[in-house]
């Protein structure tokens, strides 16, 4: 894989989304938010997510869905179960995924941030092929980026967020990071 420099990475499947703006121009991506995600939650392989991230999701059809009329959200990426990789905003703009948050100090982590979605739940175990194109496409971005830190979104918004949850294996995910 390798990256552009409009941030899209070559032999990724892209579905653009329209929910994403400019970062501000003295922005420097630092850091690596990881997301779980399942739409309805618990409910895998679907398209309720692309969906979601392009604003075309009915709300009619399941009654979760209620909760998101009207929410406009991205991330850069979605690993699915299968480990496939979907990118729906190029890293050099800011997607919509952390929402109001804070890392060190510093308020707006999607200024600073690329957001990756794992198809997911808190409490269920996340798959061995996401965690190998989690450790490949967290390699890639800190080769091509200054990343000083990869964590979780309820490390930058505590209280709110709990993803990716208590069944992701951070230290599963970082043992496979230095081994690459």
């Amino acid at each position: 894989m390798r990256i552009d420099s409009s941030g899209r990475v070559a032999g990724v499947r892209f579905i653009a989304s329209p929910n994403f703006d400019a970062r501000p121009p003295e922005a420097r991506i630092e850091l690596l938010v990881v997301h779980g995600i399942g739409l309805p939650p618990r409910r895998f392989g679907g398209d309720a997510v692309p969906r979601l991230f392009t604003n075309t999701l009915d709300c009619t059809e399941d009654p979760y869905y209620a909760g998101l009329v009207g929410l406009r959200v991205s991330s850069h990426f979605l690993i699915r179960r299968s480990g496939e990789i979907i990118q729906f905003v190029p890293c050099a703009a800011r997607a919509w995924h952390a929402g109001v948050s804070n890392w060190h100090g510093r308020d707006r982590c999607n200024d600073f941030s690329i957001g990756v979605e794992l198809e997911g739940a808190d409490t269920l175990p996340y798959l061995e092929a996401q965690y190998r194109q989690l450790r490949r496409l967290a390699g890639l971005l800190a080769d091509h980026y200054p990343i000083t830190d990869i964590i979780g979104h309820a490390d930058i918004a505590p209280g709110r967020k709990t993803d990716p949850g208590p069944a992701f294996d951070w230290a599963h995910f970082r043992a496979g990071m230095t081994a690459r």
